[in-house]
This record gives structure tokens, C-alpha cells and sequence, in this order.
């Protein structure tokens, strides 16, 4: 006969199982490695992440350890060796780990203010300058982020072959890699190109509007750049955020505790969040790693692209 003492007697078993399964993954996994891409310098990096890789010591109950890669493909490689197990991703590096058999699976993305999932990639160049279109820039300098940026290379290189564009290296006289998003608008600012791929959400959500915030781009008289001192000349169609992705490897207990903090972190820590968001975003959205299926298909087409400029 089961009676209520064996029902509680189960229920107490059950509980006890489940606290030693996940007392099992942080004894196997006691510091986590979160790696972040590239996107500004060293210094901005970490003081956006420390706050939020301290919140999430605290509700995964191991260590978090911050990772700041020195590029996409570190991202990538650590991942596949197992150095990373979380990781905050582009779209495009996030399909090429995908597409060269790293197990790595997404489990969530940023929600913009305005409660979309997307950015754009955009042409940037400087509102004193003449260009108003890509075809006036034939022979100039274009600046661009990193090969596995989505929106610093790879989307940037699909636009110029809708245009006809399908060597970017002879349409232009110069093609920089700056290394960062950064980089790129730096490399505008002072002039060292004429043209620059970046980020771009919004005018107060995007890379422009953060390093403007920080006062980082000057005049060649010393004062702040503004807003109205650059011009946007094209802009993608939508891209979907950036995942943050976890190793498949991981034991199901500890990547449903992480995704579990990602979406507590606005209410538990609002700091944290707000710190690492610089208010341009307001949450943590579901995702999987299908979600980025369209995504390989771009990267399958800049390959393409390469090995025909190869040949």
C-alpha cells in the first residue's frame, strides 16, 4: 500500500538526487570561462563584464572567469578545444563554429530596447566627407572589423555583391581588418579609411553611439565628435543578435542554471545588467542554435566568394 509516509519518503529521495546532481557539475566544473568577441578595447571590455561575471559567480554557485579574446577565431577555437565553456558570440563567427563542428549550442540573445532581436550592418563615412553612395567610393580605403564579424565583414561583403561589387579588394584601394568595432569607426574618425562596416541598431543603440557617449572620438582640434559628424550610406536588411552559447558537453543541470541566470539578471542584478548592456539593451531572449541556420548560409556564400576570388 503507499502511503503518505512513502510518498514524502520519495519526494525527500528525489530532492536529495537532485541536489547531488547538481552538486556533481561543480565539483567536475568548479570555474567556468566565459569568452567575450572583440567588439571594443581591453579596458571597456572588462569593466562591462566584471559586474555581470560576479553575478553570475554567485547564482551558478563556481567561479566565472571573464576571457577577453584577441579575436573571433580564439572564440571559436577555445570552444572546440573546451577552454570556453560560455561565450558570447557574433552571428557569423557563432555559424562558423557551427559549420566547422564546434559543440557549442545557443540558448539566448540580447532584446533591444524597442523589444526586436535584430541589428543591421551599415556603411559609415563622415558627414564632411562627399560620398553619399558606395559607387562614389571606387579607389578609396574601406575599413573593416575582423573575417568573422557578421556585420564588420561578412554581411558588408553580401551588400557589395548585390551592388556588383564582388571583389571588395580591387573595387577599393585599400581593405583594413581594424581588429574591432572600435577600431573601425577609429580608423574612420582619423581618416585612415574612407569608409567603415560596423554594428548598428539604432542612432543610440549601436558602436557609434556608445563610443560618443565615452567622448572617444575627437576632432583633429581636440573637441567631441557628434551624432550629425558621420552619415550612413547603406544598411543590410536585418541580422539576429549574437547568441550567447554554451559547450554541448556541458551537463544538462549546469546549462539550465546558466541559462536560468542569464534571464534573471535584470531584475536580480539590474546593475550588472545595466552596466554590461550600457542601457542600449533590456533583457535576455530564448534561443537555439537553429535560430542561426540562415546565418550559415551567409558564411557559406563569403567562402564561396573567397575561393572564387582564389581560383
Amino acid at each position: 500500500m503507499i502511503t503518505r509516509r512513502l510518498i514524502l519518503a520519495g519526494a525527500a529521495a528525489l530532492a536529495l538526487t537532485t541536489s547531488a546532481s547538481a552538486e556533481d557539475w561543480k565539483a567536475k566544473y568548479p570555474e567556468l570561462t566565459f569568452a567575450v568577441i572583440p567588439a571594443e578595447n581591453a579596458s571597456g571590455v572588462t569593466e562591462r563584464w566584471a559586474p555581470f561575471m560576479s553575478y553570475l559567480s554567485r547564482e551558478l554557485g563556481v567561479k566565472v572567469t571573464l576571457r577577453i579574446a584577441n579575436d573571433y577565431a580564439a572564440v571559436i577555437e577555445g570552444q572546440r578545444a573546451g577552454n570556453i565553456h560560455i561565450a558570447s558570440y557574433g552571428s557569423a563567427s557563432f555559424a562558423r563554429a557551427r559549420l566547422t563542428g564546434v559543440k557549442t549550442d545557443a540558448f539566448a540573445n540580447d532584446i533591444n530596447s524597442d523589444g526586436s532581436t535584430g541589428y543591421y550592418s551599415v556603411f559609415f563615412v563622415k558627414a564632411s566627407s562627399p560620398y553619399k553612395s558606395i559607387d562614389q567610393l571606387k579607389g578609396k580605403n574601406l575599413g573593416l572589423v575582423d573575417p568573422n564579424s557578421t556585420s564588420g565583414n561578412n554581411v558588408p561583403r553580401f551588400e557589395l555583391d548585390k551592388m556588383g561589387i564582388a571583389d571588395a579588394d580591387t573595387y577599393f584601394s585599400k581593405v583594413v581588418f581594424t581588429g574591432s568595432h572600435e577600431n573601425a569607426i577609429l580608423a574612420l574618425a582619423q581618416g585612415t579609411v574612407d569608409v567603415a562596416a560596423n554594428q548598428w541598431t539604432s542612432d543610440d543603440d549601436s558602436t557609434l553611439a556608445q563610443m560618443l557617449t565615452k567622448g572617444m572620438l575627437k576632432n583633429a582640434d581636440g573637441s567631441a565628435m557628434k551624432k550629425d559628424d558621420f552619415r550612413i550610406i547603406h544598411k543590410s536588411a536585418p541580422i539576429i543578435n549574437g547568441p550567447y552559447a554554451y559547450n554541448s558537453d556541458l551537463p544538462e543541470e549546469a546549462k539550465a542554471a546558466i541559462a536560468k541566470a542569464f534571464f534573471d539578471a535584470p531584475a536580480k542584478d539590474k546593475a550588472a545588467f545595466d552596466r554590461l548592456q550600457d542601457g542600449q539593451k533590456k533583457g535576455f531572449h530564448p534561443a537555439t542554435s537553429k535560430d542561426w541556420d540562415g546565418t550559415i548560409e551567409l558564411i557559406k556564400f563569403v567562402d564561396a566568394l573567397r575561393k572564387k576570388k582564389a581560383s
